[in-house]
């Protein structure tokens, strides 16, 4: 069943659906509303799911690493099978691997995003920008997302598994099927998905014939003490970087800049101001999260009054969290200079996103090189502007009119 097949939700406390039109279109009315009179909705879509929307349920829940597990983490029709990758590992360790096998596999990657390790590919991603960009200058209209937002972290995260860069394509594919296509049934979603495994079956093979200096390589000679890594695992960490690498940055990057072309006053003081930029950054973070996650109830239980049963879905959302006035003064408000912004963008918990240096880099240089080009820059037709449906919020078409508003 997809979504034009399903009746529309007429009661998000009873009936939520996170691919309903209303909710990809604009969700924040909804979270505010359901934060007010049930602020943990339920439905029984996908098999019975739980929302979450006060960022104190949510941050317990993140945390609760008892009574949830994060064995898969992206909701969808079914549940995994007696055939998936059990736990500890599940399907892309570490995100998706329990206490304590995930600390060794979080721990294994870590140094791959630390600062310094990043440092290493901002020239990358400034030249990249640069050549999406500058066919552009001196023109009249852009695709913030389609002509540049999306093809920053699908060259990035090539180039850090060592994969071919004309494979943007594929990778951009991938991402709808395992974070769009939700409202499929499992057969079709394991059908859809076998591309994937096909993909990085050969990409694993060929770094086994011939070792680079990459990501890909790292993982295949790694070890979790003396044990070397089991192939579930190489494959689950390379599929989360697709997971978890390219549509959060490229989403972050498209609503930033969407944001930014409804307001001049504002590009221009980023201009003027630069070393604003980094606060601004962390306030379209909080603003327009991108990412929202999933656990599962371990066993059944009751959590703040709701009956949650075992293997109940928990949406847990992040970008509701950052909306909640019990934790932001002025929640809906954009304050590029907000002063206290202790936001949950990057999630919360031991799951925390390994990749926030990165993604934090690739935002910054992905904005500082489209406000140097471009002196002005508007929606070219607000209707225009499509959204992304599941767990990553972001534009995906995101038409500009360059020149003066």
């Amino acid at each position: 069943m997809s979504t034009t097949d399903k009746a529309p939700v007429q009661d998000f406390a009873t009936d939520f659906d996170h691919t309903d039109p209303s909710w990809v279109k604009d969700p924040y009315p909804i979270w505010d509303d359901l934060r007010q009179r049930c602020p943990i909705a339920h439905t029984d879509r996908y098999g019975g799911a739980w929302l979450p929307t006060r960022h104190e349920d949510v941050a317990a829940i993140a945390h609760d690493t008892d009574h949830f597990t994060s064995w898969t983490v992206v909701v969808g029709n079914g549940r995994p099978g007696e055939d998936a990758l059990p736990p500890p590992i599940g399907v892309a360790p570490p995100i998706t691997s329990d206490p304590p096998f995930h600390a060794m596999a979080r721990r294994l990657l870590q140094p791959v995003f630390a600062p310094k390790q990043v440092d290493l590919y901002e020239s990358y991603v400034r030249e990249l920008c640069g050549k999406l960009l500058d066919p552009f200058v001196g023109g009249s209209a852009i695709d913030a997302s389609l002509d540049y937002a999306e093809h920053i972290p699908v060259g990035v995260i090539a180039k850090m598994l060592g994969f071919p860069e004309e494979d943007g394509e594929i990778f951009r594919g991938f991402v709808h099927t395992i974070l769009e296509a939700v409202d499929k049934e499992p057969e079709e979603r394991i059908e859809d998905f076998q591309p994937v495994i096909d993909y990085f079956t050969a990409r694993i093979e060929e770094h086994r014939e011939n070792p680079q200096d990459d990501l890909t390589t790292f993982l295949l000679e790694a070890k979790l003490g003396d044990m070397e890594l089991a192939p579930e695992h190489v494959f689950g960490s390379m599929l989360l970087l697709i997971v978890a690498g390219i549509d959060t940055t490229w989403s972050a990057i498209g609503s930033s800049i969407w944001h930014l072309a409804q307001h001049p006053e504002e590009v221009a003081r980023l201009k003027s101001e630069p070393g604003l930029l980094d606060t601004a950054i962390e306030e379209f973070l909080r603003a327009y999260s991108p990412v929202t996650m999933a656990r599962l109830v371990k066993e059944d239980m009751d959590y703040a009054g709701c009956p949650m049963k075992k293997d109940d879905w928990i949406l847990l959302s992040f970008p509701a969290a950052n909306r909640d006035p019990d934790m932001f003064e002025n929640p809906d408000e954009v304050i590029i200079d907000r002063k206290v912004n202790r936001h949950a963008a990057f999630g919360l918990g031991i799951h925390r996103c390994l990749g926030s240096n990165l993604a934090r880099m690739e935002m910054r240089v992905a904005l500082e090189e489209f406000l140097a080009r471009f002196d002005s820059f508007s929606l070219a037709d607000p209707d225009a502007v499509t959204w992304s449906q599941g767990q990553v919020r972001g534009p995906r078409s995101l038409p500009l009119t360059l020149g003066n508003f």
